[in-house]
């Protein structure tokens, strides 16, 4: 049989939990390989498990990728001729393989307890927790019909094969699995219901990928796979095994592993937070590979036109949210103006505030666009221009520091130089403020526009103090610093 000569991947995340950004870079790089060898990316759902899997997790895993714009040619959703794409749609598929296992040999019934497989080792002088010992491969059909005449029932086991394993990851070289090394690994209960060690080799042999790229963490399973790649291509399914990389762990705080139990894995509180995919996507990348030693923002057309899965690092990718977000700001600052104000208005409708002016908007989002790191930040700092006079209150710690008694005097002597300002532009404001302030009460700038500020936007981060004044207009403008007058009066 000929191997297909178009290169095929697939990702293949079970529906359970909310998306992990450990699983999203392995779909990353997945459908980064594919792209740039022109290849297809098979999307296919392993839905074996009804006690752990939910519509609800296959909803959001479908979320997530529409989200990041990951697109996929076959699959879910989708459909293609190796269809069904759901593991609990291919019963059918997994008992034929199987009888074709068993009728040729390759795979046997197995009666042995985990209690006996202890007690040989221990009469063997072994290490007890060895697991199984092979016992059950030449049992004679007596045997096997006094085990059943005894109510057991028989899981069924693969033979290995009786020569090492050796093959060439893409990520980490030459791997070699010695005979002997890897047991007899069960691949269906005695009743044909399939276990994953059978399930995922089948779908890829019968869905013709050619190269799996997945986390190092299942190194241990892959000469198990490589053996039953090889005894399905001799029953008729599929071409033999396939090329592996297998992909640095994500990692957490101390280099743990990253797991579904971390609030740092989850794949939405960074949209929730408002990362932008191209950033997210971008971060995601440095996890394992870098498109140049001094280069670390990149698009993913980039990309695409530059992945190389050999060139990805076998060294554990520690995620770093400073670095993530450093990443996703500099997406931010690439963004046109317009683009950049349109992204903030979901955010902004997170601090309550559901319909912006858009020209305001497009006025005032540039001027937060240079300070954001995430998308969230800018609709913070933004919020105060759309807050009705009646429900706008400054944030109670900028207030407690910078709208104290000694406030007053300040905030006092704005509102009289602001008053009958001829022009209201950022340029006369600044001129009147510094008139006021910095030479009237000879302030020094930061004890001048502080109090300005946090009366003004009722935060002590905001966007350019003179610009803010301009867009807010006059009428709003004084009516926050009298507010803020009144305030500083009643902290006497």
């Amino acid at each position: 049989m000929s191997t297909p000569a178009q290169v095929r991947v697939r990702f293949s995340p079970s529906p359970t939990g909310t998306p992990h950004v450990g699983l999203i870079r392995t779909a990353l790089f997945n459908w980064a390989h594919a792209r740039h060898h022109g290849g297809a990316l098979v999307f296919r759902i392993e839905d074996t498990d009804a006690s752990r899997d939910s519509d609800e997790s296959y909803r959001a895993l479908l979320d997530a990728l529409e989200w990041l714009g990951l697109d996929w040619d076959e699959g879910v959703e989708k459909g293609g001729p190796h269809g069904p794409y759901r593991q609990s749609e291919r019963g059918e598929v997994y008992a034929d393989a199987l009888r074709r296992l068993i009728d040729a040999g390759e795979v046997y019934e197995s009666y042995s307890s985990a209690e006996e497989i202890e007690a040989r080792h221990r009469a063997a002088g072994r290490d007890p927790k060895l697991g199984y010992d092979n016992a059950d491969r030449d049992l004679t059909e007596d045997q096997r019909a006094a085990f059943r005449a005894e109510g057991r029932a028989p899981v069924y086991r693969l033979r290995m094969p009786d020569h090492d394993i050796t093959f060439t990851d893409l990520v980490r070289g030459e791997i070699t699995f010695r005979a002997g090394q890897v047991p007899d690994f069960v691949l269906a209960r005695g009743d044909g219901t399939p276990l994953y060690p059978l399930t995922n080799p089948v779908d890829d042999a019968l869905m013709e990928i050619t190269h799996v790229l997945r986390g190092e963490d299942l190194l241990a399973s892959t000469p198990r796979q490589i053996a039953l790649l090889e005894a399905l291509a001799r029953v008729g399914i599929g071409h033999g095994p396939f090329t592996y990389a297998h992909l640095p762990l994500v990692t957490g705080e101390g280099n743990r592993k990253l797991s579904k139990r971390d609030p740092q894995s989850n794949l939405f509180h960074y949209r929730d937070r408002g990362f932008v995919p191209e950033g997210l996507l971008n971060y995601l990348a440095l996890l394992g590979w870098s498109i140049a030693e001094d280069r670390d923002v990149f698009s993913l057309d980039e990309m695409v036109a530059a992945f190389d899965v050999s060139r990805v690092s076998s060294n554990a990718a520690r995620f770093d949210l400073k670095k993530a977000e450093a990443i996703n700001a500099a997406h931010l600052r690439l963004l046109a103006p317009e683009d950049f104000a349109e992204r903030v208005v979901p955010h902004l409708a997170a601090e309550g505030i559901a319909d912006p002016d858009r020209s305001v908007l497009a006025a005032a989002a540039p001027l937060v666009q240079e300070r954001s790191q995430v998308l969230s930040d800018a609709a913070r700092m933004l919020a105060f221009l759309f807050r009705d006079e009646d429900t706008f209150t400054p944030d109670d710690d900028a207030a407690a520091k910078n709208l104290g008694a000694d406030a007053a005097p300040v905030l006092e002597a704005a509102v009289a130089g602001l008053t009958d300002l001829p022009e209201w532009s950022a340029a006369a404001i600044e001129e009147s403020l510094k008139t006021s302030l910095v030479d009237g009460l000879e302030l020094k700038p930061r004890k001048a526009f502080a109090p300005v500020r946090v009366a003004i936007s009722g935060r002590t981060v905001s966007p350019p103090l003179y610009e803010s004044m301009e867009l807010l207009g006059r009428e709003r403008s004084l009516a926050r610093l009298g507010a803020g007058v009144r305030r500083s009066q009643g902290m006497g």
